[in-house]
Formats: C-alpha cells, structure tokens, sequence
C-alpha cells in the first residue's frame, strides 16, 4: 500500500508499505494501510502492485517504480525497498530513526530521533533528519520506523541487522530483545554486546576499534563499496 499523508510538506515524498517494511513513521503498517484504504478507498492508501520483479533482491518491482514516479511528480525513477545504498527510499522527515552508512567499519549506525547527541557520522538527528527528509534520495541513508529493524527485510541487500555497529543506547535498550533473538539467529551470543553506542564513543574510529575488539560479523561480512 502507498502513504501520502506526508505529502502537505514533502510533496515529492510517497511511502510504500510492505510486509516486511512498516512506514517510516511507525505509525503504519501493512495492515493499516489496506484497512484505510477500506474505509476510505478515494484516501491517502492506495493498494499498489508489485508488477515484474526487476529486482527481488534490493526490493525493486516494475509496477511500483512507475506508481513511485507518477506520484512523486515524476521526481522519482526508480527506488528500492531493501537497499540502503542503491536507489533507496526516500523520507518525508517523519521517520522514527534514521540509519546510515559508516564507511570504515563495513557497517551502519542506527539512531532514535529523541536522542540530542552527537552520533558517529559527525552529526545529530535534527541535521540528518534535514539531510535524509523532504522526499531526496539519498543513498547510504534511510529514515525508517523502530519495527523495521526487526524485519527480515531491513536493509536486507546489503547483509540486513548484522550490520548495525552502533545504536544509541535509549533505542539500544529498547530494541534488546529483537537484537538478542538476531544475534541468537546468528549464532553470535555477543552481538547485542558487540553494538556500540554513545557510552562507547561518538566517533567513527573508536566504534570501529570497540566492534574490532567484539570481532563485531559486520567486519567479516563483503564489502559495502
């Protein structure tokens, strides 16, 4: 199902909700947006088909691509649910957290919009939230909602959970029990253990010295670039 309550103030924005991938706001998921749509068929949740797979990996579908590009007033082409680096989707400036890409430690940090520190990529949410919002692509960041870190499909291109190497620790906490079961999936008992946060450090060199010391899986996994 899409999503364009968001549209008032990021008018180029369209969310689309999966299954696997709640919108990014964490105020809808898949079964809000058909029950919406139910109850208002003309409203802001239109049911969207996925058409021809062009890739099932990242998350990319013939039908969704030209529905994205029609109601983004043709400013998006082409986008992908499961990437966090290729084409990914955009965001309105709603969105719970907000992850991205720390190049040296083959991994991404995950951070809560109600933490005011500094994270590792060396800004705070509210300027990554400008830089992530207002319906731009922008590849190795991605506003999403606290759900979807638990989805199989979380990042999923690009090695999905196991890559997070930080959190602060607020969000950390209280996503324990999901990271617990991943790490447990994983077969890793340390992983929860191995993701640093803002207790640890807030720069990028000494998160990627603290997930060494963890032997964190995102060092060993292929490479991001």
């Amino acid at each position: 199902y899409s999503c364009a309550l968001c549209q008032s103030f990021a008018p180029n924005h369209i969310c689309i909700i999966t299954p696997e991938r709640p919108g990014l706001c964490g105020a809808y998921n898949w079964l809000d947006g058909k029950a919406a749509h139910q109850i208002s068929p003309a409203g802001p949740n239109q049911p969207v088909k996925k058409g021809k797979a062009i890739d099932p990996v990242k998350g990319q579908w013939q039908d969704i691509n030209t529905f994205v590009y029609n109601n983004s007033h043709k400013s998006l082409e082409i986008f992908n649910a499961y990437s966090i680096i290729d084409n990914p989707m955009t965001s309105c400036g709603c969105f719970e957290c907000i992850s991205c890409i720390l190049p040296s430690t083959n991994g991404i940090m995950t951070v809560y919009r109600d933490y005011m520190g500094m994270t590792p990529v060396g800004m705070k949410f509210s300027t990554l939230a400008g830089t992530v919002g207002g319906g731009v692509q922008t590849p190795g960041f991605i506003g999403h909602s606290k759900q979807y870190i638990g989805s199989q499909k979380f990042i999923s291109a690009e090695g999905g959970a196991p890559r997070i190497v930080w959190m602060d620790r607020a969000l950390k906490e209280e996503m324990a029990p999901i990271l617990r079961e991943i790490g447990k999936s994983l077969g890793i008992d340390n992983y929860y253990e191995s993701i640093a946060d803002e207790t640890v450090s807030v720069t990028e060199e000494d998160v990627l010295e603290f997930i060494a010391l963890k032997n964190h899986p995102a060092l060993s996994m292929p490479p991001l670039f």
